[in-house]
């Protein structure tokens, strides 16, 4: 059997100059689409005291969220931190009010496909693939915020993946209960009786750590319990086609098996449904762009500086192993709890006008479990705007800019570079 086809060529036509293009009809990313309902990232423990350090546009989307009534009051993390639960729902619509009134033109429904190069560090357009067909997206700057370093990856930058035996971070299926009595439920609890019931024998979890914690209406809960593994048993690939569609299978089993345990052995949960089972799988590492800078384990434990910060990282080490999630926390409260992130660390090394933000910037495996959540992709996703915006105020790329202008500016717009303690 021959295993290709020969495609025609064709002429794609361009479809806009487009200011943001997304894959799904909303925003968010895997706040929205991985059903994640839990920014964590937003605080750190400086010296003792639990306080935000992630502000900017954060500021303006959680305040649109509070309006919404989408937030919950920020919950302990183990003591030595915060998260902030919120509704996806509230994200969504607060997402599309600020990007809209900005002036920002939106590409829904548009799954990115491929790239056409201008030279070998220059991309000159997007390919995408729309109800409408296949087009092109051209812009000056690129702003690669898959998460999986599609882009990047499509432009011939160099990137990495796992850790030095190649190893991912396991990705985990998320989904919400509602018809929980709150009087009855206690989530420090849920826990104790999974080992029990391993102990019994009378039923098998895919890891320990489980994260099970009420939303802001108290009888609906988010479940943070999958681990998915791949045929091999390690973590699951979701750069592999196959591998994704299997796990968002083997997803939704585990979510079956789990929500019996929680009807049959967990007090509050006997009348309890599935509300929402979560767009797709959440994917916590595949490809990270080797850039001008790699943050490293030390870096964040470290609580490092950088001359071009652009926001900051508080968030711990939190590397979901197999079976498991391992937590490495700086020195606490010793430590003022947080490292600064650089601009060189969203520079690609090999494309000159592409930056990349979230969890496929330039770090190694063990510092992208911590700056990967939402705190770090805040701070990683203005920086990277900004940046582009005055690059091309300038006609310069982005590698080009003066960083005491960017910092400048993003401190009139609100974020903390953590340049005083």
């Amino acid at each position: 059997m021959n295993a290709f086809v020969h495609e025609p060529a064709r002429r794609t036509p361009v479809l806009a100059e487009a200011d943001v293009v997304e894959r799904y009809g909303f925003l968010g990313g895997m706040g929205t689409a991985a059903g994640v309902t839990n920014f964590c990232g937003l605080f750190a423990n400086v010296h003792g005291e639990i306080r935000r350090v992630v502000h900017g546009i954060a500021d303006e989307l959680l305040d649109r969220m509070q309006r919404l009534g989408g937030l919950k009051v920020p919950h302990d993390i183990f003591g030595k931190t915060r998260a902030q639960a919120y509704d996806m729902p509230a994200f969504k619509l607060a997402a599309d009010e600020l990007l809209l009134e900005s002036g920002a033109q939106l590409l829904f429904h548009a799954l990115g496909a491929g790239v056409c190069m201008d030279g070998e560090r220059t991309i000159d357009a997007l390919i995408v693939e729309t109800k409408s067909g296949r087009g092109a997206v051209r812009g000056k700057i690129f702003i690669d915020a898959s998460g999986d370093g599609d882009l990047a990856h499509w432009a011939g930058a160099r990137w990495e993946k796992g850790d030095d035996n190649g190893h991912l971070l396991y990705p985990t299926l998320m989904f919400r209960v509602n018809g929980v009595d709150p009087a009855r439920a206690d989530a420090e609890a849920i826990n104790t009786l999974m080992a029990q019931a391993v102990e019994e024998g009378s039923h098998r979890f895919p890891r320990k750590g489980a994260i099970v914690r009420p939303q802001k209406n108290p009888a609906e809960w988010r479940a943070n319990v999958t681990q998915i593994r791949n045929s091999v048993g390690l973590a699951m690939d979701g750069t592999d086609a196959m591998q994704f569609s299997a796990g968002e299978i083997e997803g939704r089993r585990q979510i079956g098996e789990y929500f019996r345990f929680l009807r049959d052995r967990v007090p509050g949960f006997e009348a309890s449904y599935i509300l929402d089972i979560a767009p797709q799988v959440g994917i916590r590492e595949t490809r990270r762009v080797v850039g001008r800078y790699m943050l490293t384990a030390e870096d964040v434990l470290g609580c490092a500086s950088f001359t071009d910060t652009i926001g900051v990282n508080g968030w711990p080490l939190e590397q979901h192993v197999a079976g498991d999630v391992n937590w490495t926390w700086p020195a606490i409260p010793q430590s003022r709890g947080f490292n600064q992130l650089p601009l060189q660390m969203l520079l690609s090394a090999d494309i000159d006008n592409l930056l990349v933000a979230g969890r496929c910037a330039s770090m190694t495996s063990a510092a992208q479990s911590a700056a990967r959540v939402s705190g770090g992709c805040f701070v990683m996703g203005q920086a990277a705007g900004t940046c582009a915006a005055l690059a091309l105020d300038e006609h310069i790329t982005p590698a080009e800019l003066d960083v005491a202008k960017l910092q400048s500016r993003l401190e009139r717009d609100g974020a903390w570079l953590g340049r005083e303690d």
